[in-house]
């Protein structure tokens, strides 16, 4: 699972956004704001990642039970495919 081009990251005045760039500007109106969990599977997905490693990740990470993070995972990928964000898989 991947990001698609066309999305940048910044961390502005302690948030995090995401900013659509490109031809990404005309299909997507506005920007995504991030809170640190999301900013941290966002960073995650840039270089490429399956769900399961990001649950571990989180794990890792901060103190959450597995099931709250396959759910907070599931929540935020769900999130991406709906905004269209994420890479098709082919």
């Amino acid at each position: 699972m991947k990001l698609k081009e066309g999305f940048v990251y910044r961390q502005i005045a302690g948030g995090h956004v995401v900013i659509p760039v490109g031809g990404n500007i005309a299909d997507f109106n506005g920007v995504i704001t991030l809170n640190e969990t999301a900013a941290f599977l966002w960073q995650k997905l840039q270089g490429g990642t399956q769900a399961d490693e990001l649950v571990s990740s989180l794990l890792v990470e901060y103190e959450v039970e597995e099931d709250q993070a396959r759910e907070d995972v599931s929540e935020f990928l769900a999130l991406l495919k709906e905004r269209k964000v994420l890479a098709d898989e082919g």
